[in-house]
């Protein structure tokens, strides 16, 4: 799939890799549509791409309330006539102990991460089933693959986006719609500083393993690459990317390794 002139949909696309994403979709030649909650920064990355600014469409949409996605969905095909590439970008994350964690803390993390991208997801397809083309894409992470401490929910939310979309490829094939997981490591964003504590508020330490983490530029060109050349998978990110196959292959030396690392 070459993106000259497709309508891509991105989520979460106000900073870190959606925002990477939106400037790099653009540079491929795509019309793109910019959604997340803060229209202000929206705004601010609709103007720093480099494309005629009728081809970006600015769209604010909060995943944790997704009552009028039919209405967003309807909105984009009025402005592009269809939708080609949908990538869910979307997401939060905690730092807290399992047992301490609130239930409201973790309703919010699968609110976002797993029921609101499903939701936007089910009604996109839908109109991609009808003009019989399509691809969608959902940014899980290398979280779905094995837990870490302090992260429970944010992995079993990842963790749910792998079983849930490898189902959804397989029904949507016959109406030459793809479906792409995308798994990243470490990436030099700011998400760290926003993941929500045992008190509600953001934890606002940037990680060292991000910080020396690939840089969203290269995540996205990565991402981008994958849908060109229609994967079903792609991990994007360095060296923490092998610990899936020490998991898979080594599995006591694998959570051996684990425990050391994340000794508080």
């Amino acid at each position: 799939m070459e993106l000259q002139k497709k309508i891509v949909w991105i989520t979460g696309a106000s900073s870190g890799i959606g925002e990477a994403l939106a400037y790099n979709a653009a540079n491929e030649g795509a019309k793109i549509v910019i959604s997340a909650r803060r229209e202000n920064e929206l705004k601010r990355v609709a103007a720093a791409c480099k494309t005629d600014p009728s081809n970006v469409f600015v769209l604010p949409l909060d995943l944790e309330n997704t009552t009028n996605v039919e209405e967003k969905v309807n909105q984009v095909i009025q402005k592009f006539g269809r939708i080609d590439v949908l990538i869910n970008n979307s997401g939060m994350g905690h730092r807290t102990k399992a047992v301490n964690t609130s239930t409201e803390i973790d309703r919010k993390v699968m609110e976002v991460n797993f029921f609101g991208t499903i939701n936007l997801t089910k009604a996109v397809a839908k109109k991609m089933q009808a003009q019989k083309s399509g691809k969608i894409v959902v940014i899980s992470s290398i979280m779905g693959k094995y837990g870490l401490p302090l992260y429970s929910t944010y992995a079993a939310s990842k963790f749910a986006l792998y079983g849930y979309f490898e189902s959804l490829r397989q029904e949507l094939y016959k109406d030459n719609v793809r479906v792409l997981i995308v798994s990243p490591g470490f990436i030099n964003t700011d998400v760290s500083t926003k993941l929500l504590m045992e008190n509600g508020k953001e934890y606002g330490i940037k990680s060292e393993s991000q910080n020396k983490g690939m840089s969203p530029d290269n995540c996205a060109k990565g991402i981008i690459k994958a849908i060109k050349g229609n994967r079903d998978h792609k991990f994007v990110g360095g060296y923490e990317i092998f610990s899936v196959y020490v998991k898979q292959y080594f599995p006591r030396i694998f959570y051996k390794l684990m425990r050391k690392m994340t000794k508080e």
